[in-house]
């Protein structure tokens, strides 16, 4: 069941690329395995998916900790607490979500010399929500500049979630205002070469406008099962999941 659904959403990234005329390999799938045991995570690598992205920090590292036996890359994809910023630092390999230049210091600071440098997404409210976290489009270009300048980071992009919307024309105006804020960040910050955008109900569009990183878990893994073993008291209904809604 696991493995078909996979089969599926790899046809789904595949039929989008052709769509837009693009390389199948300009898009990578990151799993989102927030809630998911260790079991379902191991299935998935069977089938060749490396990239699995975690909200929260507890249940995240009980997984790093169990699978540590595979090469997995490890993204942390939730609203990040400064007093969370040590763990994440020390056990990811990506973090989508930094929205605040006190929050990228922390991870820098915190950054083993050992490890290569932690690559970092910026995350923009580019639809204004008060529920959402992120910058706003307007304070991107001062934030950027300045996370660039950490040591033990890499900037690699950007990361949105729009509005949620069934019109794909609209989908694909919104995901088109992520990509000019990256190009336009491209000219001063040309290693720029991360887009973190789309989800399961909107991935086409994203592709469509640009995206190179979709974030894809119920069309993975089915609804979420927050009361199943390996989550903890962070994963439930009522917690702040404004990273990763409807992903």
């Amino acid at each position: 069941m696991l493995a078909d659904k996979y089969d599926s959403v790899r046809q789904q990234i595949l039929s989008a690329c052709q769509s837009g005329q693009r390389a199948p390999e300009s898009v990578q799938l990151l799993a989102v395995s927030k809630t998911r045991g260790a079991d379902e995570i191991r299935q998935l690598h069977a089938c060749g998916q490396t990239a699995f992205g975690e909200n929260y920090l507890q249940e995240a590292l009980d997984k790093i900790a169990a699978l540590q036996d595979l090469p997995l890359e490890w993204h942390f994809i939730g609203p990040i607490q400064s007093n969370k910023t040590r763990a994440i630092a020390e056990q990811f390999d990506w973090v989508h979500s930094v929205d605040r230049l006190k929050i990228a210091r922390r991870l820098s600071e915190q950054r083993p010399d050992e490890l290569p440098p932690l690559n970092l997404c910026l995350q923009v409210n580019i639809s204004d929500e008060a529920s959402k976290s992120g910058c706003t489009p307007e304070e991107l270009p001062e934030l950027a500049r300045a996370v660039a300048a950490l040591p033990r980071l890499r900037l690699r992009g950007l990361m949105a979630i729009p509005e949620a919307e069934t019109d794909p024309a609209r989908q694909r105006a919104t995901f088109a205002r992520v990509r000019t804020l990256m190009e336009a960040l491209q000219a001063e910050l040309p290693q720029l070469d991360t887009l973190s955008m789309g989800m399961s109900g909107d991935l086409e569009a994203a592709i469509a406008e640009g995206s190179t990183l979709v974030r894809v878990g119920t069309a993975l893994f089915g609804p979420r099962n927050y009361n199943s073993a390996g989550t903890n008291s962070e994963a439930n209904p009522g917690a702040d999941t404004s990273a990763t809604t409807n992903v």
